[in-house]
């Protein structure tokens, strides 16, 4: 007989004294009631900042060394992993599966529940190795209640494997944060309908997953100012994004950007090294290679060199 489901100590799963005649308002005073429940979730955020700084790092580290972060869930919390993931490699121009989002039950569970998979403590564990986890990789695991059995068997492995573990709940004291290296609880509370973590619990979850690739991304060097100088220019709106942040960077007009641009093979930060100190494409890759695809250092070491 399957062990018994007790979620009546779960933050997540309490009734909001809020929102019990929720059902008896109309349509703008609810989406109001909702918007004020909102408002505590950056607040819940906060409190766990130092936590998903640790967690940025570690992705960075990973990533730098040739790992990855690997985001591992299910049901809402998985498709936040998978969107977070699959986000990355345009915004960074980083090659596929270096960030990685897993979602229990493959990935037809995006569009359609897989009912019991998440209930499964094995598959966390099958995933992680069909896809070769090692102790390169940094290991998310994300999980609202911080109980989820896939989760919980996604992370025992990893840490087996010596990967890096991180946790992700919005409960306190949450199962899975026993499990890992980083342990990120963001206490959201009762949700305005009883049990419905894709919102409260799920906007803290979209919020953390996007400080911990940004913030790792950052670190290597993969924004220049606050312009993502490693965006792939692979459709028309994101030529004219490139053309604009190749502008900002070097201070020129958008005519000589689209220039520097296709001078460069259409590679943003080889355009902003080559506009900013008057140098072909060649010559700013050897820099560029020289210093870690970093252009604050590029600039540095020019400098002293000057």
């Amino acid at each position: 007989m399957a062990e018994k489901v007790n979620l009546s100590g779960l933050s997540t799963e309490q009734r909001n004294p809020a929102t019990m005649n929720i059902d008896d308002h109309s349509a703008a005073e609810i989406v109001k009631i909702i918007n004020d429940g909102d408002r505590t979730v950056a607040e819940a955020v906060s409190a766990a900042l130092p936590f998903i700084a640790q967690a940025a790092e570690a992705a960075a580290d990973s990533i730098s060394k040739g790992g990855r972060l690997i985001y591992m869930g299910a049901g809402t919390s998985g498709r936040l992993g998978v969107l977070d993931a699959v986000e990355c490699r345009p915004t960074y121009g980083i090659p596929d599966g270096v960030v990685v989002g897993i979602i229990a039950g493959g990935m037809n569970a995006m569009f359609r529940a897989v009912e019991g998979a998440e209930d499964s403590f094995t598959l966390g564990e099958d995933d992680l190795r069909n896809i070769g986890a090692t102790a390169d990789d940094t290991v998310v695991g994300i999980a609202s209640s911080g109980r989820t059995p896939y989760v919980i068997g996604a992370l025992k492995f990893a840490k087996s494997v010596g990967c890096t573990t991180v946790s992700v709940a919005c409960s306190p004291n949450a199962a899975i944060s026993a499990l890992a290296d980083i342990a990120i609880e963001a206490v959201t509370g009762p949700e305005a309908v009883t049990g419905s973590t894709r919102m409260k619990a799920g906007t803290a979850q979209k919020m953390i997953l996007n400080m911990i690739s940004t913030t790792a991304f950052i670190l290597m060097g993969k924004v220049y100012g606050n312009l993502m100088i490693d965006v792939q220019p692979t459709n028309e709106k994101l030529v004219a994004r490139a053309v604009r942040i190749i502008r900002d960077a070097v201070g020129c007009t958008e005519d000589r950007a689209a220039e520097l641009l296709d001078a460069s093979g259409k590679r943003v930060k080889h355009a902003v090294v080559m506009g900013m100190l008057d140098i072909t494409a060649e010559a700013a890759d050897v820099l560029l290679s020289a210093n870690g695809g970093n252009i604050r250092r590029v600039l540095k070491n020019h400098e002293e060199r000057i």
